[in-house]
């Protein structure tokens, strides 16, 4: 098929690349706000695996073609949208052009948009045209990996030929099992915004009990053994931590609660879910204050992990970036490591005297750091050298935000240890 894709975010780059991939004629208009010469160059696409060197070769063999206007774009089967919710009036510029009045072409709606804009947009190109509802359901770090091999597909579709034609479009990626739910489009457009929410919830609960448990000197952990063991709740998602962030997940929770206040229903638990990981955010500050009675200026802080999520290089609404403001505000200097986002933070917050970036050695950071902070549970932490932890840091003090490390087994090295509603010290004869 000839397809015309529009969009410059992840959903957009792994679509392009898939779809061209399995022999379909794509034409990729990128967003003007990024260009391909700039989204090239990108951390978080040039991280994400096995991605760009699909691109590389799509565009080598000409089954993808990037395009610089509607007009440069050839004739289409298929029109592709893959925009952030900000860029709403680009997808009424683009399906309103003149072009749109000729032969008829399916709309692919897989940006985030209001519930109800697949059908808008649709009605905006004329009745000629078809629409389908694709909810973006990507993760980052593996976005070409969930898109070939998927789990599932929210399909929103109110007419046959518009789920004939995706049917096609996607048959490729879709010959073990029918991953596809159909469903009307405003179903799937809420229901991508309702799963997002749901998980959210999950993590939000479980943070709450993590603290019950610090409070009352229980290890959480006990806690989320007997939660997960029951049928009824399952271990997905039940991991306390120091919160959430990325680009998706925090901006879904914010169009699920304008949804909500556009349809006149006022959320009070989104309200609380959202409430709830902003201050987690800041959990291992108040951990190290509590530690260090306050008396916080001139310390040193070792930071593993500024990425929202391993796998990525992105820093969007990442629990990180709060985290160092509070240190700041305390006086703190902040020896940071990350293996992919050190790029991001330094181009986000520029040269600064208590601030020391890292991305090769761990332990770098760790030197002459008072305590170790872990927020993003890379791989590349799960099993440091313990003892020499022990001897670079001066407090011997663990953070962890991620509830990644073995309480017991950090104290009997000598180190004090502090996770989310989880705690040991070392044991004295």
């Amino acid at each position: 098929m000839r397809v015309l894709l529009h969009g410059s975010e992840l959903s957009a780059a792994t679509a392009a690349a898939a779809l061209a991939f399995v022999g379909h004629r794509v034409d990729w208009l990128l967003h003007a706000q990024t260009p391909w010469a700039a989204l090239s160059k990108l951390d978080w696409l040039r991280r994400e695996p096995e991605l760009m060197a699909h691109i590389d070769q799509a565009l080598e063999q000409g089954t993808l073609r990037i395009v610089e206007s509607l007009d440069d774009a050839a004739p289409m089967d298929v029109v592709w949208l893959a925009l952030s919710p900000s860029q709403r009036l680009d997808a009424e510029t683009l399906l309103g052009a003149p072009r749109f009045s000729q032969a008829p072409v399916v709309l692919v709606n897989n940006s985030t948009f209001p519930v109800g804009d697949t059908e808008r947009l649709n009605a905006l190109m004329g009745e000629q045209h078809s629409s389908v509802a694709l909810p973006d359901t990507l993760e980052e770090g593996r976005a070409w990996a969930a898109f070939t091999r998927p789990t599932r597909w929210l399909l929103g579709c109110d007419d046959a030929k518009g789920e004939q034609i995706i049917r096609e479009l996607l048959r490729a990626f879709n010959r073990r099992h029918d991953v596809f739910q159909p469903m009307p489009r405003r179903a799937a457009e809420l229901t991508k915004l309702a799963i997002n929410g749901m998980l959210a919830t999950r993590i939000s609960y479980m943070n709450e009990i993590a603290g019950l448990a610090d409070t009352l000197g229980v290890d959480v952990e006990h806690v989320r053994q007997g939660m997960g063991a029951d049928t009824r709740i399952g271990f997905e998602y039940l991991y306390p931590g120091c919160g959430f962030g990325g680009p998706n997940f925090s901006r879904d929770l914010m169009r699920l609660a304008d949804v909500q206040s556009q349809s006149g229903r006022y959320s009070a638990l989104l309200e609380q879910v959202m409430d709830i990981n902003e201050q987690k955010k800041e959990t291992l500050f108040r951990k190290l204050w509590t530690f260090f009675e306050g008396e916080l200026a001139g310390k040193t802080v070792a930071i593993w992990g500024a990425a929202f999520k391993p796998g990525t290089a992105r820093i969007d609404q990442a629990p990180v970036l709060t985290l160092l403001e509070a240190l700041w505000a305390q006086g703190v200097n902040v020896k940071l490591h990350d293996p992919a986002a050190t790029p991001a933070l330094a181009t986000l917050l520029g040269e600064r005297r208590d601030l020391t970036l890292y991305h090769d050695d761990p332990y770098q950071a760790c030197e002459g750091a008072d305590a170790l902070m872990l927020v993003t549970e890379w791989k590349t932490y799960w099993n440091p050298e313990w003892s020499r932890l022990a001897s670079l840091l001066k407090a011997k003090l663990i953070l962890d935000g991620r509830n990644i490390f073995d309480p017991a087994f950090v104290a009997s090295c000598g180190l004090r240890y502090r996770g989310i509603g989880r705690r040991a010290d070392p044991t004295t004869d």
